[in-house]
């Protein structure tokens, strides 16, 4: 129990360390395929952003500071938190001003920016990668392999490597692209913790609603 207790003690400074704000190495940027969250967990939740009138295909889950091992969060920060109408302006690309906000305060706030300053370059991120139009033109849900997703991306943005991106599943679904990128939004390869492809060679894939 001693020896517990003084590896706790010891473990907290570091751990502090890690969490201040604008000392980070790269970004991670994670597009969540919006009809798959919905199919998942929106739809039980009654979500506004899975309604049809919105036609969510990718839309950016968040912009995450990263470091070549491990990610900081719930960074103290001197910035004020965003206010309902600047949350509220990024549900055009992000599904919900609850999703932004929490970004913020998870993400944005281990950036080094304040939030209108965050929001923006979430936003130009997002605008940087060309996502595969192929997908848009489903009507219906089909099983296909995750790597077929990703190739569609590489396809897409001639910059990207393969080590630059990762699909992730979840519920034998396709989750998110996630594609790295650096602080100036240039790709970039992944860390090691990043770069872990979903392997499924059946995930499910539902159509724009």
């Amino acid at each position: 129990m001693r020896w517990m207790l003084v590896w706790m003690f010891l473990a907290l400074p570091a751990q502090a360390e890690q969490n201040v704000a604008g000392e980070f190495d790269y970004y991670v940027m994670a597009l969540s395929w919006s009809p798959n969250w919905c199919a998942r967990e929106g739809d039980a939740r009654g979500s506004d952003q899975c309604d049809a009138r919105h036609d969510y295909g990718w839309i950016l889950h968040g912009l995450w500071p990263q470091y070549h091992r491990g990610y900081p969060e719930f960074c103290q920060t001197i910035a004020r938190p965003p206010t309902r109408r600047m949350a509220s302006e990024m549900t055009d690309i992000m599904g919900s001003a609850g999703l932004a906000w929490h970004q913020w305060r998870k993400h944005g706030s281990c950036s080094g920016l304040d939030a209108p300053a965050y929001f923006d370059l979430s936003r130009k991120a997002y605008e940087t990668i060309v996502r595969p139009e192929v997908f848009r033109r489903l009507e219906k849900t089909v099983k296909l392999p995750a790597k077929v997703v990703e190739e569609a991306f590489l396809k897409e943005n001639p910059l990207l490597e393969p080590d630059m991106i990762t699909i992730t599943c979840r519920d034998s679904h396709i989750q998110e692209t996630r594609i790295c990128l650096s602080k100036n939004l240039k790709p970039v390869p992944c860390g090691q913790d990043v770069v872990r492809d979903c392997t499924q060679q059946d995930a499910l894939f539902a159509p724009i609603r």
